[in-house]
C-alpha cells in the first residue's frame, strides 16, 4: 500500500455513504485504525483462532461469505503481510473453487467468547497445504455487538450434503427469525491497484429476529451506530451484490446467500427502532450446507446474573455512575480493569432483550459491586432508558466481565489516555496502579468541568499515591473552571505531549474514546517513534449524531 493509500483509505462509494450520513472527512484521522500489515497483536489473535469468516465471489461474480475452520493452529502468519491456513473447504462451498484458483477475499477474525474481532483484506491462493492470503489491509473493530458463545470441536463431516435452490424454505426462514448473529459480505473493485479494492467480511448482531424476513427472497438488515468507517454500506453504494452467512450454532450447519442490496438511508415504521438505517436484499441463490463446520457453539446464558440497581450518581448532565449488586448471596464475578460487563434489559416497546457492553469504571477491589459510568447518547436506545427510567431498585441481567483491553503485564511506565465517556476502563485501571505501585500517568481530555466526570475521585486517588500523575486537558474551559486547579492544558491532547512525558521505551499507552481521537494519537505516537505493540486502544462508540 502507498502513501496515498494510507492516508486515503476509502474509496468512493465508502466517501459518499459516509458524507450521506455527515460525518465529515473520516480520512483525516482513520490511518491510525488501518494498515497494510498485521500488527503482532493482531497476528497472534487471528492465528489463535479455530475459524475464520471469509467472503468473496464466485466465478460468475456473485458475493458469498463463508466459514473457514481447521485443526488446532491451523493458521499461521509467518510475517505481517501473510497468513497461511493449513486446511481446504469442502467443494459444496460456494467458494471452493475460487479461493483454490486465487481471488481477492475479505476475512474477519472473531472470538465469541471473549467478543474480540479484527478485520483485513487481501488476495487468497491455493497452496498445497491449504490457502495463503496476502494482507491488502487491516483493520480493528469494537465488541458492542457481539453475542457471547463458548466453543466445542465435533469429529468433521466426511460428507457435506448441500441444498441449492432460489428462495427460503419454511425452516430456514426459521432459523434467520431465531439469529442473533450474522455475517455480510460485500466488494468493490476501482482503479488497478487501489488498497480498498476486494472484499468485506462484517458481523452483524443484534435481539434475536434482528433480520425481519419480508418474504422467502427478500430481508431487511438494520444498520447499527458504528466506527463510521462505512465498510459494507460503501462497498453496497458502488456495488450492490452481497452475501449473508447464518451459523448454526448447535449443529455447525451454514446457511449461505447471495443477492443484491440497496440501502434505505431513512427507514420509515421500521421493525427496529434503534437502527440508522436499513439494508434491504432480494435473494438470489441460497446454499445450506448442514454440518458444513466441525464446530459447535452454545450461547454463555448459565453464568446470566440478576442484578439490582444500589445507587446511581450523576457525574456531569450526561455521564451517570450506575451501580449494581447481586440480588442473591452468591459473590460478583472478578473482573480485570479495563473490561466491559454485558448487560441486558427489557425495555417496554421492544421484541426481544436489549444487549449492550459498557466499561467497569470501579476499583476491581470493591468485590460487592459492578460501577458502570455511562453516557446519555441522544440516539442510544439503553443509554436513554438507563438514564431517563434506571432507579435504585430496578434489575438488569448480566453476563460476566470481558474484554481484552487491559494493563499489559509488565513493570515498565503506563500512560491512560482518554477523551470524554473513555476515561472509564482508565479510571478502574488507575485503582489498580494505586494498589500496584506501578508508575501511571493519567491524561484525560473533557470539554470542560462540567462534562468532566470522575474529576475529584481521580484527584483524591493521585494524591494519596506518589507513583500517580495526572495531566487534564480542557478544549472549552468554562470561567469557573480554574487552570492549574481544574485543569492543567488548554485545548486537545496531541501525540507530541504523550511523547513530551519522556517515559521511556517500556512505556505501554492506552488509549480509550472516540475513534478519531484513538487514531490520530496511534498514528502519532508511532510517527514519535513508539512501537505498535506498546500502544493499546478501545475506541467508544460514534463520533457524530445520527444525521
Amino acid at each position: 500500500m502507498n502513501k496515498i493509500d494510507l492516508q486515503n483509505p476509502f474509496h468512493e462509494g465508502e466517501r459518499a455513504a459516509q458524507a450521506r450520513a455527515g460525518v465529515g472527512d473520516v480520512a483525516q484521522w482513520a490511518g491510525g485504525f488501518i494498515r497494510d500489515y498485521l500488527p503482532e497483536q493482531h497476528r497472534d489473535f487471528h492465528t489463535g483462532l479455530p475459524f475464520l469468516v471469509a467472503s468473496g465471489a464466485d466465478a460468475s461474480g456473485q458475493t458469498w461469505v463463508t466459514m473457514i475452520d481447521g485443526p488446532e493452529g491451523f493458521a499461521r502468519a509467518p510475517n505481517p503481510r501473510l497468513i497461511e491456513l493449513n486446511t481446504r473447504i469442502d467443494p459444496t462451498d460456494p467458494l471452493a473453487n475460487t479461493f483454490q484458483e486465487g481471488t481477492d477475499i475479505g476475512v474477519l477474525g472473531i472470538e465469541l467468547a471473549s467478543r474480540r474481532r479484527n478485520r483485513f483484506s487481501g488476495a487468497i491462493r491455493g497452496t498445497a497445504s491449504g490457502y495463503a492470503i496476502d494482507i491488502r489491509q487491516t483493520f480493528g473493530n469494537c465488541p458492542q455487538y457481539i453475542h457471547e458463545r463458548a466453543l466445542t470441536r465435533v469429529p468433521k463431516e466426511d460428507v457435506v450434503n448441500a441444498q441449492t435452490t432460489n428462495a427460503l424454505s419454511a425452516e430456514q426462514i426459521a432459523l434467520i427469525g431465531a439469529a442473533d448473529t450474522m455475517f455480510i459480505g460485500s466488494g468493490h473493485q476501482g482503479r488497478a491497484g487501489a488498497a480498498s479494492n476486494g472484499y468485506d467480511a462484517s458481523h452483524r448482531a443484534g435481539a434475536p429476529g434482528f433480520v425481519y424476513v419480508v418474504d422467502d427472497t427478500h430481508l431487511q438488515i438494520p444498520d447499527y451506530a458504528g466506527n463510521n468507517f462505512f465498510n459494507t454500506i460503501g462497498n453496497l453504494v458502488s456495488d450492490p451484490r452481497v452475501g449473508l452467512l447464518f451459523v448454526d450454532f448447535a449443529t455447525g450447519g451454514l446457511l449461505h446467500l447471495t443477492g443484491r442490496a440497496k440501502v434505505d438511508w431513512a427507514p420509515q415504521n421500521a421493525h427496529d427502532p434503534d437502527a440508522w438505517r436499513m439494508i434491504n436484499v432480494e435473494i438470489d441463490a441460497v446454499v445450506e450446507r448442514p454440518g458444513a463446520v466441525s464446530l459447535r457453539w452454545e450461547k454463555v446464558v448459565s453464568q446470566t446474573r440478576t442484578l439490582r440497581l444500589v445507587r446511581r450518581v450523576e457525574e456531569t448532565d450526561s455521564i451517570t455512575s450506575f451501580c449494581l449488586a447481586p440480588v442473591d448471596d452468591h459473590p460478583l464475578a472478578t473482573f480485570q480493569p479495563g473490561q466491559h460487563l454485558p448487560v441486558s434489559i427489557q425495555i417496554p416497546g421492544q421484541a426481544g432483550r436489549t444487549a449492550r457492553s459498557y466499561s467497569l469504571s470501579g476499583a476491581a477491589s470493591d468485590q460487592g459491586q459492578y460501577r458502570l459510568s455511562i453516557k446519555r447518547e441522544s440516539h442510544g436506545l439503553m443509554s436513554r432508558f438507563l438514564h431517563d427510567t434506571f432507579d435504585p431498585g430496578a434489575v438488569i441481567q448480566a453476563q460476566p466481565p470481558a474484554g481484552a483491553f487491559v494493563l499489559p503485564k509488565g513493570e515498565g511506565p503506563v500512560v491512560l489516555v482518554s477523551a470524554g465517556v473513555g476515561l472509564t476502563p482508565m479510571v478502574s485501571m488507575l485503582h489498580a496502579a494505586a494498589q500496584t505501585g506501578r508508575q501511571t500517568w493519567y491524561v484525560h481530555g473533557a470539554r470542560n468541568g462540567a462534562a468532566h466526570a470522575h474529576h475529584a475521585e481521580v484527584a483524591e486517588l493521585i494524591a494519596q499515591h506518589q507513583n500517580l500523575h495526572q495531566r487534564i486537558y480542557y478544549s472549552q474551559p468554562g470561567a469557573e473552571d480554574g487552570m492549574g486547579r481544574d485543569y492543567d492544558v488548554q485545548g486537545r491532547i496531541s501525540a507530541n505531549d504523550l511523547a513530551g512525558l519522556k517515559l521511556g521505551k517500556d512505556t505501554d499507552y492506552m488509549l480509550c474514546g472516540p475513534a478519531s481521537f484513538i487514531a490520530k494519537l496511534t498514528t502519532g505516537l508511532e510517527e514519535q517513534g513508539i512501537m505498535p505493540d506498546r500502544i493499546h486502544s478501545e475506541a467508544f462508540g460514534p463520533s457524530v449524531v445520527k444525521a
